[in-house]
């Protein structure tokens, strides 16, 4: 018996539903951790593009889990990245505009829409 396959043997071929929503939820919580603790504006982004990847590993995970033959999850879940994609532009555009009139991207030194 070769040693490829003892291991094909053993592991399993398809990951529970619990495996996809442990790493949702850590992509997740790692970006809301980011949101709270980042003082940098691209690294706010970036922890929002991160709860959103989160969201969307669980609409893939439980359309494929709830209703294998139908694609209502990966359709919302497409949305939601065209969604992503255009906050991320926006975001970036706006992002580049501030750092142009203050030469700094930290988010305590913006104060546009203060008294």
């Amino acid at each position: 018996m070769s040693l490829s396959s003892l291991f094909a043997l053993t592991l399993p071929t398809t990951v529970p539903l619990q495996g996809f929503l442990a790493v949702a939820a850590v992509l997740f919580c790692t970006g809301v951790w980011g949101l709270i603790n980042s003082r940098n504006a691209v690294r706010v982004l970036m922890s929002i593009e991160l709860m959103l990847n989160g969201v969307n590993i669980n609409l893939m995970a439980f359309s494929s889990y709830l209703d294998g033959q139908l694609i209502r999850g990966q359709v919302f879940t497409i949305f939601v990245i065209t969604v992503a994609a255009a906050e991320a532009a926006v975001g970036l555009a706006i992002l580049l505009s501030l750092y142009r009139n203050r030469d700094t991207v930290d988010m305590e030194r913006f104060n546009l829409l203060r008294w």
